[in-house]
């Protein structure tokens, strides 16, 4: 009877930490860049490309970097309450347009919308590397000292918004 306790308290143990590991939404994997200055960055803006933007332009507000692409279909998802969202001038959305076609996300935001102050382009993905993008759509909320304050990884919802966004940015403006 004894040679079977060990092997039934790992059983136990392993069924434990799979149960509880079941219950994890693995769009929020937790981000080592939160409450850390967010990377820098200079890219060329998308309606004009001999225009770039930088992070430090933005310092003294508060703003969101949404990172999408025109082939992403989970964009597609979230483009709608994003441009909803846009809307109600709460806070400046900044799109980061990753590794696509120019010609296409132009198109793509002509065609569903655009709720971005301005789409910056990351032709390459070098930026998204430095942000540890796990791949698109995801969106940071950055406060007015360039910290991040909060990452979402995939779709934006209205119950993120409602949730998890608005909540944090009227604590920052605060």
């Amino acid at each position: 009877m004894k040679k079977y306790l060990l092997p039934l308290a790992v059983l136990v143990i392993v069924v434990g930490f799979l149960g509880f590991g079941l219950r994890l939404d693995p769009r929020e994997v937790p981000s080592p860049l939160i409450d850390k200055p967010a990377p820098p960055f200079r890219l060329p803006v998308l309606q004009d490309p001999a225009k770039t933007v930088s992070n430090t332009d933005l310092k003294g507000k508060v703003w969101l970097l949404n990172v999408w692409a025109s082939w992403c279909v989970s964009c597609r998802e979230e483009h709608p309450v994003l441009v909803e969202f846009a809307k109600q001038n709460i806070v400046p959305i900044y799109g980061l347009n990753y590794k696509d076609k120019s010609d296409d996300a132009k198109a793509w935001l002509a065609r569903l919308g655009n709720p971005y102050v301005l789409s910056l382009v990351d032709e390459k993905g070098k930026i998204g590397i430095d942000y540890g993008v796990y791949g698109v759509p995801e969106t940071y909320l950055i406060d007015r000292d360039g910290i991040i304050r909060y990452k979402k990884i995939g779709p934006v919802t209205p119950d993120t918004i409602r949730e998890k966004i608005l909540p944090l940015v009227k604590q920052l403006k605060g």
